[in-house]
């Protein structure tokens, strides 16, 4: 056990501070944001929304990060990083603690497009902050250790939020969504100041290559909308699914899908370690973490047993612990070539635009056509973005001849 445990430790050496702290900011950060996974429930147990309302609702959630995320692309190339991810985490505070008084349906649908359109101008930032504060043989596990904290959170806010729902009602996820923003925002302010802190790699082109212009790029940008849609599942049709079909109550889904974050806080970093000694292309590994989760859903169909839910999201998390790390360490090798704020942004737009269509169509389908059919589908649309993530590895082939 202490081999192991030295060995686990062994993992983080040689990450800068910096890292560190834009980590915990992460967390704090991420700890908070516990309204996501309940949102759906939120909608239809307490404002009485249909799931076609719902749909829409989410598709506004995607559409204002898709906006938020380009718009904190474009800031984030002109003013820097720094200023951006301090705004938008204040910003994001406030409108989190308002928008539990949105109770129509236009009414949501703005709150949730300028809650999502502030909040998600911190990714494209925060990514290019963590190119800037890492060595270049440290990026997929600063990276990782960034996944950690948001797992982190994602562990804890389930499991509390569900405490909270139980305890005081819906109304105060809202509130703790806004502090714990706000906290964030004002560590960021102390510890990563730019007259404070060390730039490691800071890199910027005479003549940047657009990412528009990237056919690579542009190719890993659909297979990653695919691995959004399809992960994003988790965040609005599964809750659903579990409290419907398998008659989960607020709290038990909170700690199923708390399990995640905690089994991806303990082994990511020593499997992204071990994935990178083995040398292998960040591609196939994205590839495999993709069938991963696909095939999470499509087991769901094969028992009524329990425990299939569990064994669900232990294969949801391998896959996501594979897939999200090498993307992020491709993306970001990849933005090398031009603006990094414009690659990192249309990374992050690639799930922003998975959320616009993800949860609408995965509602729309489970209204129609019930879970079992939706759980097929889902799973042949991720095995299609396998397929084109094999067709990018020819493409990248090509391109080194």
């Amino acid at each position: 056990m202490n081999t192991l445990f030295k060995n686990y430790v062994n993992t983080f050496r040689g990450l800068s501070t910096e890292v560190w702290w834009l980590s915990l900011i992460t967390f704090i950060n991420r700890s908070g944001t516990m309204v996501i996974p309940f949102l759906s429930l939120y909608l239809t147990k307490s404002l009485n929304f249909s799931l076609s309302d719902v749909g829409w609702i989410m598709s506004f959630f995607g559409l204002g990060s898709v906006v938020g995320t380009w718009i904190g692309g474009k800031l984030t190339d002109i003013i820097g990083y720094y200023k951006v991810m301090l705004v938008s985490l204040f910003g994001t505070g406030i409108l989190f603690v308002f928008l539990q008084f949105a109770s129509t349906f236009n009414q949501f649908c703005f709150g949730i497009f300028t809650v999502m359109l502030i909040a998600d101008a911190f990714r494209p930032a925060m990514f290019v902050a963590l190119n800037a504060y890492s060595k270049p043989e440290n990026k997929t596990r600063s990276v990782t250790l960034i996944r950690l904290a948001i797992n982190l959170g994602f562990s804890a806010g389930p499991a509390v939020g569900g405490l909270i729902i139980t305890a005081v009602g819906y109304a105060g996820l809202f509130w703790t969504d806004g502090i714990t923003c706000v906290l964030a925002a004002i560590l960021l302010l102390q510890v990563l100041n730019p007259k404070k802190v060390k730039v490691v790699e800071k890199v910027k082109l005479e003549n940047p290559v657009s990412v528009y212009k990237d056919k690579a790029f542009l190719i890993f940008f659909v297979a990653m909308f695919i691995f959004g849609f399809v992960f994003m599942q988790y965040f609005s049709t599964i809750p659903l699914y579990y409290n419907e079909n398998r008659l989960l109550s607020e709290f038990n889904i909170g700690l199923l899908m708390g399990l995640s974050g905690l089994i991806i806080f303990l082994l990511e970093m020593p499997l992204i370690k071990w994935l990178e000694d083995l040398k292998k292309s960040k591609i196939k590994l994205i590839a495999l973490g993709l069938f991963y989760v696909g095939i999470s859903f499509i087991i769901l169909n094969l028992t009524g047993w329990v425990g299939i839910l569990i064994i669900g999201i232990l294969l949801m998390s391998l896959g996501e612990m594979i897939a999200f790390p090498f993307s992020n360490s491709f993306a970001v090798e990849r933005s090398e070539k031009g603006n990094q704020g414009e690659y990192m942004a249309l990374y992050s737009i690639s799930f922003s635009l998975a959320h616009i269509f993800s949860h609408n169509v995965g509602m729309q389908m489970v209204n129609k056509f019930g879970f079992e059919t939706t759980w097929i589908a889902i799973t042949v649309f991720a095995l299609i973005g396998v397929l084109i993530l094999v067709y990018l590895l020819n493409v990248l082939k090509r391109e080194v001849v």
